[in-house]
């Protein structure tokens, strides 16, 4: 093992590798987790790994998308409990640091999870036994949770409850892929291209889960495989993290829509979604504000891509105009 201090080696835009380079082992697990600037949320997400109970050999890639700092110390010392290997990169975008994550992995499965979540004690041991008994199946779909003791946990959970519920086919399938939690055999990946599409700013787990539909696949739902997504800002950070990511999203909704592939679902489904949303928001550990605030979240989307449209329409009439007095 190299003799540098952690702290000497976080800050390199090469990989340092803590704990297991001289391993010949090959782990079943490569978690990869592309960061920028959360490293208090992604200390307590390497804490919920060094308490997994019995789980397959794993490791841990956290790829740093050029964070103002570089990463404290005390993400290194993770490395008493499991293989970890850190990549600092200028600031490019989560899809390019998630293919850089993938780049330098080892597990014959990657698994791919958010700053912000936290692994259920069981869940690495959960997902490896689906993996084992569905050979068939190459995409993997863990189920997300959030965290109750808070406003902002309870809107999510009642979301993800919602949409996980909804979008659940009887073949065991989801349509639905969401990052904070998700996995797939590495022989399903192009590893130096990677699995994510740099055009993608935002929602690039929508276009993989495009990209799999062209091909006629769904990832197979685990529902013992459980991740709490505990997003840590506030409400009012919470509703302005919205308006800025249903903004981005819409560039991948364009590029979705050139594939010809239907993802979003239709106004039925929707209202559908929010009366059984307003129906589960009826139990106390929810609650109906809980039920406000996500139908608030979900109008500032919208607005904020109907603004998208409109600026994107007004500047392909503006270069329309250009080309015609050219």
């Amino acid at each position: 093992m190299p003799q540098e201090s952690p702290a000497s080696k976080l800050g390199r835009e090469t990989p340092a590798t803590f704990k297991g380079s001289e391993e010949n082992k090959t782990p079943l697990f490569s978690v990869v987790m592309a960061v920028y600037n959360d490293w208090t949320p992604l200390d307590r997400c390497l804490q919920s790994l060094s308490e997994q109970t019995n789980p397959p050999d794993f490791e841990v890639i956290i790829v740093d998308d050029g964070s103002g700092q570089p990463a404290p110390e005390f993400i290194g010392d993770w490395s008493r409990f499991f293989p970890l290997t850190l990549i600092r990169q200028g600031h490019s975008g989560i899809s390019a640091a998630r293919n850089r994550g993938i780049q330098i992995s080892r597990g014959s499965v990657l698994v791919f999870a958010d700053a912000d979540c936290r692994f259920q004690m069981e869940c690495l041991a959960q997902l490896g036994s689906a993996i084992a008994d569905s050979t068939q199946r190459d995409y993997f779909q863990l189920h997300l949770v959030g965290d109750r003791s808070r406003l902002v946990g309870r809107t999510e959970e009642l979301r993800l409850l919602t949409v996980q519920e909804h979008l659940l086919q009887p073949n065991g399938c989801i349509r639905y892929l969401n990052t904070a939690g998700f996995a797939l055999r590495r022989a399903r990946v192009d590893i130096e291209k990677g699995a994510f599409d740099p055009a993608a700013v935002r929602a690039e787990d929508t276009l993989l889960l495009a990209n799999l539909m062209q091909n006629g696949e769904l990832p197979f739902f685990v529902p013992e495989a459980i991740i709490e997504h505990a997003i840590p800002l506030s409400l009012s950070g919470c509703l302005r993290k919205d308006f800025r990511s249903g903004y981005l999203e819409e560039k991948t909704y364009e590029i979705i829509a050139s594939k010809g592939v239907k993802i979003r679902v239709g106004h039925g489904d929707r209202f559908s979604m929010l009366l059984a949303m307003w129906k589960t928001s009826s139990q106390r550990s929810i609650g109906r504000s809980a039920w406000f605030v996500l139908t608030l979240r979900q109008i500032l989307r919208r607005i904020a891509g109907f603004v998208f449209r409109c600026l994107h329409s007004q500047r392909k009439s503006r270069n329309g105009l250009t080309e015609l007095a050219i």
